[in-house]
C-alpha cells in the first residue's frame, strides 16, 4: 500500500472529490476560463525554416548570407520561376508569350520586379544586339522569321552554355526545340524581407507570387508561376486541409468506440467534456507561453486524445467495478480514486519523462513539442483524475435523486463476457511455460531492435507536401471537407523529370580571399573540373553559375568587354587571369552589374559558386561532394546551401531520436524503480514494467524500417512517444496487479482479476485510440499520415505487449524475486497490517 504521506494526499483528494464535488468542478471551470484568454496567442508557424534555425550549418549559411548581402545587395531580394511547357517553347509564339509574361510582370509596380531573365530574352538579344528593353526584344522576335529564330536559338545556347540549365533535357540543337523552359523574375523585398518563410509561417513572396499567377494567366499559354511563396502557401494550407479532413473522421470513430466503451450517454458526455477541457488547457497554455502552433505540434491533439481516452475509460470502468451491489456513490468513488490516483501519478510521471526526453534535441521545434506534450499530459491527469470523478459523483447523485435510469453500467471485460474469456491468454501462457516464453520475447526484442536500428533519417520539404496525384478516396469526400488543389509537388516533379536539375537542386561554395589575384578565377573554375558523381556534368566540368559564367556570358554580348577579357586571358579559355581588377571594374560598370554582384562582392573579397546537382542525388552525397569541391579551392572555401542544411537537420533528427530514446528509457525505468520502491517497498517491480516497453519500441522501429518511414521532424519523436504511451498501458496493469496481489490471493488469481478488470478498460481505450488516430493515415500531408500510423501502431503494440508479456514477467518476478528476497509481497502486507 502507499506510504503514509502519499495516502494522506490521496485521502485529501478523495474528500474533495466525494464530499465537495461542486467546488472541485467550479474550480476547474474557473481555471478553464483563464486558459481561454491564451487561445491563439502563440500564432502559427509553417514551412521548413522553423526546423533549421538551430542547426549550425544553417547558422553558418545565414552568417555568410548576411555578410555577402550586406556588401552586395543593400535590399533583400527573392525570385519567381516561370515554367513554360509546350510542343516547342523555342518557337516564335512561345518565345513571345514568355517575353509578354515577363514584360507584364515587370510593369506591375506591386510585384517589385528588379530584373528578369529567360532563354527568350537571350534569343531576342541575339536577334537584335541593340535591344535594351523587353519591348525591343518583343519587336525583334516579331520581325524575325522562324528560320532566323532557329538560327538565333542555336547561336545563343552555343555561346551561353549556362542557358542549358533553363531548357529541358530534350533540347535539340538541330531542330532548335525543347518541350520546357524556365524564366526567372527577381523581386525587391524591402523592409528586411527574405526569400523564404518568415516567422509567421508565410513567405514575403507569397502575395507577390499569387498576384504573379493572376498576371501570367492573362497572357495565355502553358506558363506556371512557381517559387518559395507559393510553396509556403501550400505548406500552410495542407496542414489545415489535412486536419479538416481527418478530424471529422477521427471524431466520428472516437465517438463510436466511446459509445461502445461507456454505453451510457451521461458518462459519454462527461468523458467528452473532460477531453475538451484538456485540449483547452493545453492550447491556452501554448498561447500564454507564446508557443506558435506549428506542423510538429499537430502531434499534440492525438497524444492528448490517446492518454485522455485511456484515463477516462479507466476511471469510469474502475468506478463501475466498485459501484455494484448497493455500494454508495461516495464509497465506490473513494475506492476508485484510492487506486486510480496512484496509478495516474505513476503513468503521468513516466509518460512526462518519455515526452520530456525530447528536450535533449538540438532542434527548438522538437524541444517545444516535448514541453507542450509534458504539460498537456499533466493537465490530462488533473482533469481525468480529479475533475472527471467529481463530475461523475455529481451526475450519479443527481441521477439517484431524480430516479433517472443507468445504461450499460457493467464494467468491460467481466468474467462472463467474450472479452473476459479472451483477455487472459497471456496469463494462460505464463501459467504453462513462462521461461520459454520469456526467452522468445527477449530474443525477439533483440532481433527487432537490431533490424530497427537501421531506420533512415531524412528531412526534405517534400515531407510536408501532398502527393502529386491526390488519393482516390478524396473523390468521395463531401465538399465541405474536400481539400483544395495543390500544384507544388506536381511542379517539382515536373522539374525533376524534365530538367537535369530543379529549382532546389543546387549546392553552394562560398569563397573568401583576395579574388583580384591573377589565378583567382582560374582556381575557382578548375575546382569544378572532373565533377563528383552527384554534380551535373557538362562535358567534364560541373554545371556552375559563378562570376566566371557571368564574365563569359557578358563577353558574348559585348564586343568591347570581350576584347578586354581576351587581352587578359593568357591561355585563351575565356577566363581572364591577368589584371582582374580592371576586368571586375568594367563588369561592374556595365549592364551586367546586378548579375555580377550576385556572385562576387564589390570589394572583390568573397564570391559564391552555385553548382547544379542531380535531382535524385542523396543529401549525404551532395554534402560530401560539395565539401570535396570546396577543398579543391586555393582560397578559404565553405560548403553550404539548402541541401547541406537539410542534411545537417537530418543528422540532428537521427541523433535526437536515439538520444531521446535512451534518455526516456533510462529515466522511465529509474522513475518506476523509485516509485515502486517508495510506494510499495518493491523497486524490482519497476524493472518488470520495462520489458513490454522495450518490446514496443523495438517493434515500432522495425515497422518504420520495413515500411520505409524515416525519422523526420515528426516521426523522429515517435520512439520516445511510444515509451510514454507504452508505459501508460503496462503501468495501469502493474498497479492493478499490486492492488489484487494481497495475502488472500495467489499470483494467478491476481493476474486474472487484473487482465479482466483493467485489461477490459485497456481494450476499450486501445480500440478507440487506434481507430481514432489511425485515420490520420488518410491525411494528405505525408508527414502527418506517417505520424498517425506510427502512433496508432505504438498504442496497439503497447497494448499487446502489456496483455501478453507482462503476466509472464510478473509470474517469474513472484517466483524468483519476491520469494527469493525471503518474503513475498503478501507477507509484507501482513506485517504492515497491524500498523494501519
Amino acid at each position: 500500500m502507499p506510504s503514509f504521506d502519499a495516502q494522506r494526499v490521496v485521502d485529501t483528494l478523495d474528500a474533495w472529490i466525494v464530499d465537495r464535488p461542486a467546488r472541485v468542478v467550479l474550480a476547474f471551470l474557473v481555471v478553464s476560463g483563464l486558459f481561454v484568454v491564451g487561445l491563439g496567442g502563440g500564432g502559427t508557424d509553417s514551412g521548413t525554416d522553423q526546423f533549421t534555425e538551430d542547426v549550425p550549418a544553417e547558422q553558418a549559411l545565414q552568417e555568410v548570407n548576411d555578410n555577402f548581402e550586406r556588401i552586395t545587395f543593400g535590399a533583400d531580394s527573392g525570385s519567381t520561376q516561370l515554367i513554360q511547357e509546350g510542343t516547342n517553347v523555342l518557337a516564335k509564339p512561345a518565345l513571345l508569350r514568355m517575353l509578354e509574361a515577363q514584360e507584364r510582370l515587370a510593369g506591375d509596380p506591386d510585384l517589385q520586379v528588379s530584373s528578369t531573365s529567360s532563354v527568350a530574352r537571350a534569343v531576342a538579344r541575339t536577334l537584335d544586339p541593340s535591344a535594351d528593353s523587353i519591348d525591343d526584344e518583343i519587336r525583334a522576335v516579331e520581325r524575325s522569321s522562324p528560320s532566323e529564330i532557329d538560327r538565333a536559338v542555336r547561336t545563343t545556347v552555343e555561346r551561353n552554355p549556362g542557358l542549358r540549365a533553363l531548357l529541358s533535357e530534350d533540347y535539340n540543337a538541330r531542330s532548335a526545340s525543347a518541350s520546357a523552359t524556365i524564366g526567372t523574375v527577381t523581386h525587391r523585398l524591402p523592409g528586411g524581407g527574405s526569400d523564404g518563410p518568415g516567422t509567421s509561417g508565410e513567405s514575403p513572396l507569397t502575395a507577390i507570387q499569387l498576384q504573379a499567377e493572376y498576371v501570367v494567366d492573362a497572357v495565355g499559354g502553358d506558363i506556371t508561376v512557381f517559387g518559395s511563396g507559393i510553396t509556403s502557401e501550400e505548406l500552410g494550407n495542407v496542414i489545415n486541409d489535412s486536419l479538416g479532413l481527418v478530424i471529422p473522421a477521427a471524431v466520428a470513430l472516437i465517438l463510436l468506440f466511446l459509445i461502445v466503451a461507456y454505453r451510457d450517454p451521461l458518462d459519454l458526455l462527461l468523458g467528452l467534456v473532460a477531453l475538451a477541457m484538456t485540449m483547452l488547457w493545453t492550447f491556452g497554455f501554448m498561447g500564454l507561453a507564446g508557443i506558435a502552433f506549428s506542423q510538429l505540434l499537430v502531434a499534440i491533439p492525438p497524444l492528448l486524445l490517446a492518454v485522455g481516452i485511456d484515463f477516462g475509460i479507466h476511471a469510469i470502468n474502475r468506478y463501475r467495478e466498485e459501484h455494484v451491489d448497493g455500494v454508495s456513490v461516495g464509497n465506490a468513488m473513494r475506492v476508485t480514486t484510492d487506486q486510480l490516483l496512484i496509478a495516474f501519478f505513476i503513468v503521468t510521471g513516466t509518460t512526462v519523462l518519455g515526452f520530456a526526453a525530447n528536450l535533449s534535441s538540438g532542434l527548438s521545434s522538437i524541444r517545444e513539442l516535448g514541453v507542450v506534450a509534458a504539460v498537456g499530459i499533466v493537465f490530462t491527469a488533473l482533469v481525468f483524475g480529479i475533475f472527471l470523478p467529481a463530475t461523475k459523483v455529481l451526475a450519479d447523485r443527481w441521477r439517484e435523486r431524480l430516479g433517472a435510469p443507468e445504461f450499460g453500467s457493467a464494467a468491460l471485460g467481466s468474467e462472463r463476457s467474450l472479452l473476459g474469456r479472451i483477455l487472459p491468454v497471456g496469463v494462460y501462457v505464463a501459467r504453462v511455460a513462462p521461461k520459454a516464453f520469456l526467452v522468445v520475447v527477449l530474443v525477439s526484442t533483440a532481433l527487432l531492435g537490431q533490424y530497427g536500428a537501421g531506420v533512415d533519417s531524412r528531412f526534405t520539404q517534400e515531407d510536408f507536401l501532398p502527393p502529386e496525384e491526390p488519393p482516390a478516396y478524396l473523390e468521395y469526400v463531401p465538399e465541405p471537407f474536400r481539400p483544395g488543389d495543390y500544384t507544388v509537388t506536381q511542379t517539382t516533379n515536373f522539374l525533376e523529370r524534365n530538367f537535369q536539375t530543379g529549382e532546389e537542386d543546387t549546392t553552394t561554395v562560398y569563397v573568401e580571399g583576395p579574388l583580384h589575384r591573377d589565378d583567382a578565377l582560374e582556381s575557382m573554375w578548375r575546382a569544378g573540373a572532373d565533377p563528383p558523381p552527384s554534380f551535373v556534368d557538362d562535358d567534364g566540368h560541373a554545371r556552375e553559375t559563378s562570376i566566371v559564367t557571368v564574365i563569359r556570358s557578358y563577353a558574348a554580348q559585348d564586343p568591347e568587354f570581350a576584347a578586354l577579357v581576351a587581352r587578359n586571358d593568357r591561355n585563351d579559355n575565356g577566363i581572364p587571369d591577368d589584371d582582374l581588377r580592371t576586368v571586375y571594374a568594367a563588369l561592374l560598370d556595365s549592364p551586367a552589374r546586378d548579375r555580377a554582384l550576385d556572385y562576387i562582392t564589390d570589394d572583390y573579397t568573397s564570391a559564391r559558386i552555385e553548382y547544379a546537382v542531380e535531382a535524385d542525388a542523396s543529401q549525404e552525397a551532395v554534402t560530401d561532394d560539395t565539401r570535396a569541391v570546396a577543398d579543391r579551392m586555393r582560397f578559404e572555401a565553405t560548403a553550404t546551401g539548402g541541401v547541406i542544411v537539410l542534411k545537417a537537420v537530418s543528422d540532428v533528427i537521427g541523433a535526437s531520436a536515439f538520444r531521446s530514446l535512451v534518455i526516456a528509457l533510462v529515466a522511465a525505468a529509474g522513475f518506476l524503480v523509485f516509485v515502486y520502491g517508495v510506494l510499495e517497498g518493491r523497486p524490482s517491480l519497476g524493472l518488470v514494467n520495462v520489458l513490454p516497453i522495450a518490446l514496443t519500441v523495438a517493434a515500432l522501429a522495425s515497422t518504420m524500417r520495413f515500411l520505409d518511414i524515416p525519422f523526420n521532424v515528426l516521426t523522429g519523436t515517435s520512439l520516445s512517444i511510444a515509451i510514454g504511451l507504452g508505459i501508460d498501458y503496462s503501468a495501469h496493469l502493474l498497479h492493478r496487479f499490486v492492488e489484487e496481489y494481497d495475502g488472500a490471493t495467489d499470483v494467478d488469481a491476481a493476474l486474472l482479476a487484473t487482465v479482466r478488470g483493467t485489461g477490459g478498460a485497456l481494450t476499450g481505450s486501445m480500440l478507440t485510440t487506434v481507430s481514432g488516430l489511425g485515420v490520420l493515415w488518410l491525411a494528405i500531408s505525408p508527414i502527418l499520415g506517417q505520424f498517425g500510423l506510427l502512433i496508432a501502431l505504438s498504442v496497439l503494440y503497447s497494448y499487446l505487449a502489456s496483455i501478453l508479456v507482462l503476466p509472464t514477467t510478473l509470474v517469474l518476478w513472484d517466483r524468483y524475486v519476491a520469494s527469493g528476497a525471503g518474503r513475498s509481497l503478501q507477507s509484507a502486507d501482513a506485517e504492515a497490517a497491524p500498523l494501519d
